[in-house]
């Protein structure tokens, strides 16, 4: 099974192509400018798998949540590229991307976690975040449904949690949480296309691949910003 995976839901714009164990990808990090980024990211990682969008079997496609026009980004290009080649795409979460390439990397290392909580800086004092565990179909599952919360919120369920995101690094309060267990990678990861191609295979084999009209961005909140009001007490405060 061959797929794309595409991400710029986050500073980081990230592309892979996986066919197998073989795996191409590229990944930058950049604060605007995803749109011009993503483009030319996926012609280099299908120019190196030597294939065309045509031969793929679908296209794993990041939904959020992270900044509202980098998802945009993200959901626009793979429903244009499904469109064009007659391809399904797979939706994954950033959340999602993160939780797995934190438990992937922790099954070697002996003390390997019971879950992952992902978490990412939302802005406006918040963060973006969820917990998740190994799932053998799709690559992970939720304990409880994304959230966006002020960082006191963040609560872990019981045994040893792996963190892994920004928002650790945004809030460094976030680490002293019990059961916890992050290391400095973890602190600053970001999605990763890699990660969601490997989760976006084990959907598509599992029959979860959707019409690329039925992609849908995941938004968490309805504001990007603050109002001057809130800007003002946040910096009074």
């Amino acid at each position: 099974m061959r797929i794309l995976a595409l991400d710029t839901a986050t500073e980081g714009c990230s592309v892979a192509v996986r066919e197998g164990e073989r795996e191409i990808a590229r990944s930058v990090e950049v604060g605007r400018g995803h749109a011009e980024h993503i483009l030319v990211l996926i012609e280099e990682v299908l120019a190196e798998a030597a294939l065309t969008l045509r031969q793929l079997d679908g296209i794993a496609a990041s939904v959020g949540p992270g900044a509202f026009t980098g998802v945009r980004i993200s959901v626009a290009v793979a429903q244009g590229l499904a469109f064009g080649a007659g391809l399904p795409v797979i939706p994954v979460t950033t959340l999602e991307a993160l939780a797995f390439a934190r438990l992937d990397a922790a099954q070697g290392t002996g003390v390997p976690g019971e879950a992952a909580v992902a978490c990412l800086d939302a802005r406006m004092g918040e963060i973006y975040w969820g917990c998740y565990v190994r799932d053998a179909r799709r690559g992970v599952r939720a304990l409880s449904p994304p959230q966006v919360s002020s960082p006191v919120a963040l609560v872990l369920p019981a045994g040893r949690i792996l963190g892994i995101g920004r928002g650790f690094a945004a809030y460094p309060e976030l680490a002293a949480l019990p059961q916890l267990s992050l290391d400095e990678a973890a602190r600053g990861a970001l999605p990763d296309a890699r990660a969601m191609a490997r989760i976006g295979i084990m959907r598509l084999a599992a029959g979860e691949g959707i019409d690329p009209a039925a992609l849908e961005p995941l938004y968490l909140r309805d504001r990007v910003a603050l109002t001057a009001a809130e800007r003002r007490a946040a910096r009074d405060g």
